[in-house]
């Protein structure tokens, strides 16, 4: 674990990349994406991109660090699975700003998920297998609803998690990342409803606490029983 470490306090010097000094796609070459593979980048593919076998599932160990972005890890394979499938083929009704911001945000996404792979090295677990046929990529109005489930639920998810974080330097990452997360869900939920952006009173389900104005926190078990609808892989917890 030492070598995976050290790859992480690495990757996470160069984190400025985050900020937006470069752009998204220099962000995917500097994840270890060349121009030619940006198509397989965005497709996940398992086989090319050297993931070990997920047969038996996926573990997530909660005993350190690393159990914790692996799990940050999950959420992000599925979100931008979500939103690659959206930006390739949006809903006829979406505005063209609408398609200019999923095409945005699945490269933020991407840009999340290469981070954590390569950062956690061979700690990484493996490529999930999702299942989106509860939602009908067609419909604007599934596909927004979904949006907003995945955004608040990953925010949700952050939080949550936080503390379990033994590294100063780790969640000072996963703070900046919840940060952009939130920027997504408020952005979804004021297209859906305009002035929604900030209506924390809807989402006491997930932790949220509209008076003291504090947003959602789910612990992991909680995030994962509800994730499980979109995926398909088995997700085996431990030590948490």
């Amino acid at each position: 674990m030492k070598n995976n470490e050290l790859k992480i306090k690495d990757e996470l010097q160069e984190e400025s990349l985050f900020n937006g000094s470069l752009g998204r796609r220099s962000f995917l070459q500097y994840a270890g994406v060349s121009a030619a593979g940006m198509a397989l980048v965005a497709a996940g593919c398992k086989k090319d991109r050297g993931y070990p076998d997920m047969g038996s599932g996926a573990t997530l160990d909660f005993k350190d660090d690393f159990g914790v972005l692996n799990y940050a890890y999950a959420l992000e394979q599925l979100e931008a699975a979500f939103y690659i499938k959206v930006a390739a083929a949006p809903p006829a009704s979406f505005t063209t700003a609408q398609k200019a911001y999923f095409s945005d945000i699945q490269f933020h996404e991407i840009a999340h998920r290469e981070f954590f792979k390569n950062a956690l090295s061979t700690a990484a677990i493996g490529s999930l297998e999702v299942d989106f046929s509860s939602i009908d990529f067609t419909n604007a109005t599934s596909v927004l609803g979904a949006a907003m489930a995945f955004e608040d639920l990953g925010v949700a998810a952050y939080n949550g998690a936080g503390k379990r974080i033994q590294t100063d330097a780790y969640l000072v990452l996963a703070g900046k990342i919840v940060s952009v997360e939130a920027r997504h869900a408020a952005y979804i939920r004021d297209i859906i409803s305009n002035g929604s952006f900030a209506d924390l009173g809807s989402m006491t389900a997930l932790g949220a606490n509209s008076m003291n104005g504090l947003d959602g926190a789910l612990t992991p078990d909680k995030v994962l029983a509800i994730a499980g609808k979109y995926i398909k892989t088995k997700i085996n917890v431990i030590n948490l």
